[in-house]
């Protein structure tokens, strides 16, 4: 069939209109230059009015007689008087001219004093890092002028320094981290601590951007957010960073927030997710706000390494297979894991060579959240039982074709005692609590462009999936509901996203005896 070309006004009705809107906003532009005499005149007699009705109901009633007596004689004056009506018009037009114009004075062009000797004495600071004796025409000398460095410059209501151009000479070692590093440094100190700053280096140009950011906000709540199967909201980040936002409610209000969204399933390319950070940095919460969202479409298997009871919560719901404490339960609870990615690999083959579409059952989406794996592996080198980090190669290996997805949280003082299949197949990494440059660049794979926060929060860290960029993020608010500390509110929303208990917790059998092992390593 023929493509019929698009109508003509679907095809040059744009720039049509793009030409229409210009020649009228030229002629406003131009109808105001010239009706601006009339336009200040008319202000200047509405102005005039307004204090005559001010006046006017100021004057005691006593007194308006002789005022009104007063006014009709100057007014009979001017018009017995020669040319009294002529002149009464012009001075009358002349200070409506003046009473009308424009009085807000014009904002200051150029920073003001303080702001130029900030601006001064970072100059100053920059010399050492952006100068050398051999340069014949350097850009940084002492005494120099700092406007030639300085092109773009912002200020906050505060008086310090909000955003920042600076121009660096072509032989300083730009591509170089540790250079960088320094002179990052050097502007987050002398440019006011406390904030947060993000460094952009522009290698072709010669020139540094650095931008204050605005805090993360740490009033959201654990909620249902909106998103399409296989997206997990980790947190959320700064709007410049991603082109998404998602409705959140806080209390009666609604607002967007920018988030940050992990993709999971078989076209994943990051499908398993490492969470690292100090203890009370946030990892639980994370934990918990994934495994409430994962259960909205499948099934989860929690292993808690702390034994703290961080997941009692979610003991004996609906989709929740097992939330296992003991190394017995552990291994058991990844065995079985290993032997259904395995039944699941079958199935689908199966399917596909029989020309099937894949079974129900290894579509549905299995979770695996292990917390603090580290605490399992003295526990069970002690008692002759396998290391429960040995049993998530298979799941690690081949959950993303099984639609298996592994998360697994531990701390930074045990990090090394994650194996090595742990290290290699978790391509999304989240690093929570305070961090060292050092620390965020080796878990991260990349450093961090902007300086760390005064005081971390909990939940506040860096996240970065893939190879894509290192993204600051806040964790919403998931706290345990069973803790004494947590807020009616806080504990009213988790609540609120728990699905139904299918039978009580204190009958609760054994989590991996009613759970088809045999079965998956028959049909493995």
């Amino acid at each position: 069939m023929a493509r019929r070309p698009l109508p003509s006004i679907l095809s040059t009705g744009s720039a049509q209109i793009a030409r229409s809107r210009e020649l009228a906003r030229t002629a406003a532009d131009s109808a105001t230059d010239v009706l601006h005499p009339l336009i200040t005149i008319t202000r200047g007699l509405r102005r005039l009015a307004a204090a005559g009705r001010r006046r006017w109901t100021d004057t005691p009633k006593d007194k308006r007689g002789p005022l009104l007596f007063l006014a009709a004689s100057v007014v009979l004056v001017v018009a017995l008087a020669p040319y009294g009506p002529l002149l009464a018009v012009i001075a009358l037009m002349a200070a409506a001219a003046w009473h009308g114009r424009d009085t807000v004075p014009p904002p200051a062009e150029g920073p003001d004093e303080s702001q130029v000797k900030r601006l001064a004495s970072l100059y100053e600071a920059l010399i050492p890092y952006f100068s050398v004796e051999e340069d014949p025409a350097p850009l940084y000398t002492h005494g120099g002028d700092w406007e030639a460095v300085f092109p773009a410059h912002e200020f906050d209501p505060a008086g310090r320094i909000s955003h920042l151009t600076i121009r660096y000479p072509a032989y300083f070692p730009d591509g170089e981290s540790g250079a960088r590093a320094r002179i990052e440094q050097v502007l987050h100190a002398k440019s006011g601590r406390g904030r947060e700053f993000r460094f952009a280096w522009d290698e072709e140009g010669n020139q540094l951007s650095v931008t204050v950011l605005t805090p993360l906000p740490l009033d959201i709540a654990a909620q249902p957010f909106v998103t399409a199967p296989g997206e997990t909201v980790l947190g959320f980040t700064d709007s410049t960073e991603v082109q998404r936002t998602l409705p959140l409610t806080h209390g009666e209000q609604r607002r967007d927030v920018p988030p940050v969204v992990w993709r999971t399933g078989v076209r994943s390319t990051e499908p398993h997710l490492l969470v690292v950070g100090q203890p009370g940095s946030g990892t639980s919460t994370l934990l918990r706000s994934i495994a409430l969202q994962a259960l909205r479409h499948g099934d989860v298997v929690i292993v808690e390494g702390g034994g703290t009871g961080e997941y009692a919560c979610l003991t004996g719901r609906d989709g929740v297979l097992a939330v296992e404490c003991g190394v017995v339960g552990a291994t058991a609870g990844l065995e079985w894991a290993a032997h259904e990615t395995e039944r699941r690999l079958v199935a689908l083959n199966r399917a596909r060579q029989a020309g099937h579409p894949p079974p129900a059952d290894a579509r549905r989406p299995l979770w695996i959240l292990v917390d603090r794996p580290s605490a399992f592996a003295h526990v069970a080198a002690t008692g002759d039982h396998a290391d429960p980090q040995a049993l998530l190669q298979v799941p690690l290996r081949h959950g993303r074709a099984a639609n298996v997805t592994v998360v697994v949280a531990e701390q930074f003082d045990t990090a090394d005692t994650l194996s090595e299949p742990v290290l290699q197949q978790t391509r999304a990494r989240v690093v929570l609590g305070p961090a060292s440059p050092g620390q965020l660049a080796e878990f991260l794979g990349a450093p961090s462009h902007t300086t760390p926060a005064a005081q971390v929060p909990a939940g506040r860290g860096y996240a970065r999936l893939g190879n894509g960029p290192v993204l600051r993020l806040q964790v919403p608010r998931t706290p345990d509901p069973y803790d004494d500390a947590t807020t009616d509110a806080d504990r009213q929303a988790v609540l609120d996203l728990l699905p139904p208990r299918s039978h009580p917790a204190e009958t609760l059998p054994a989590p991996m005896e009613h759970l088809p092992v045999e079965a998956g390593a028959e049909s493995s």
